[in-house]
């Protein structure tokens, strides 16, 4: 190599390494460098891409224990989801893994949530119920219509419970809660089209279509203890044909198999919810899930797109990346 050429390499890399040390040693900003050197703030810019290329500067980012940037990363580039928050939980009970994803859950809302938004919420998710009662109130109303997506009238006490929830994060977004006072699965056909037509109902249905953040609870075929406590489940010997028809799971008593295809029998006409496709036309639909029974229920999930966010836990999150 000519000297001067090589003179002019060498230069160039005490530029590179000047402005790398003011910049990440000294923490100046680029025009100060720029200024400080006689240099053109462009010139600042590619001297910093260069000093990683020539590995002057290697950037690591050092992850806390807990978090999982990378594990989110691959499971949006694996299933096509918008985003995806895996928080830790070494313990599989229920109940811990509800709590950890309630909170994840409650933190995502407050953090997420723009104004004027309509919001979807089921009724009868034990982690919609964690997250919510993780939730703080939001320091700026959003305004947002919060509008109960499964029916909730059931045993005495369902009606008092759904909309508890409903009315509960209403308050703590700053919102109006619009409540769909009926059961989630009608007792026959006809009283579910009579009910349909019952205007408190119909105001409700009517915004399904609009929901811009739907936050849904994933169940499995066999119903949660809560969904049981409810009274709005099927009887055993629907659920045993809901199994044989290849069902995996459902969002808001709408049920699909591992492939994500809706598996459509005569209940589903008794089913008083918002519907799988309209969960599509929501921009986000979020479903909060998690443990080793429900792992087909969320593959599901995300293979109908019906949601295109998820929440859930690092066990389960290494199960869907392992499957």
């Amino acid at each position: 190599m000519p000297k001067h050429i090589k003179n002019n390499l060498t230069e160039e890399l005490r530029l590179i390494s000047k402005v790398a040390y003011l910049y990440y040693m000294q923490h100046q900003k680029q025009s100060d460098i720029a200024a400080q050197l006689d240099i053109s703030q462009a010139t600042v810019s590619r001297a910093l891409k260069r000093a990683e290329k020539e590995d002057v500067v290697r950037i690591t980012v050092n992850m806390p224990t807990g978090v999982y940037t990378q594990l989110e990363s691959d499971l949006c580039e694996r299933y096509g989801l918008k985003a995806a928050i895996v928080v830790h939980c070494d313990d599989e009970s229920d109940e811990a893994i509800f709590d950890h994803i309630g909170s994840a859950a409650a933190y995502y809302v407050e953090t997420t949530l723009g104004s004027d938004e309509v919001v979807g919420l089921s009724s009868w998710s034990s982690s919609l119920l964690a997250m919510v009662n993780s939730m703080h109130p939001l320091a700026k109303a959003s305004n947002a219509k919060v509008v109960q997506v499964l029916g909730g009238v059931g045993n005495p006490s369902a009606k008092i419970y759904a909309s508890r929830i409903t009315e509960q994060f209403a308050a703590l977004v700053h919102g109006e809660a619009i409540y769909l006072p009926a059961p989630g699965v009608a007792s026959s056909i006809q009283m579910h089209d009579e009910l349909m037509i019952n205007p408190f109902v119909h105001h409700a249905i009517e915004l399904f279509d609009q929901i811009t953040l739907a936050l849904v609870g994933i169940g499995c075929v066999e119903p949660s203890r809560l969904l049981m406590s409810s009274g709005n489940v099927f009887t055993k010997d629907e659920l045993t044909m809901l199994n044989e028809r290849g069902a995996v799971g459902d969002i808001c008593l709408r049920f699909y198999d591992v492939n994500g295809e809706p598996v459509l029998t005569p209940l589903n006409e008794r089913v008083i919810s918002m519907h799988l496709e309209q969960l599509r036309l929501a921009r986000r639909s979020v479903g909060i899930a998690g443990g080793a029974r429900k792992i087909n229920a969320i593959r599901g999930a995300i293979a109908g797109r019906w949601i295109n966010v998820l929440i859930t836990d690092h066990l389960t999150a290494l199960r869907l990346m392992n499957q």
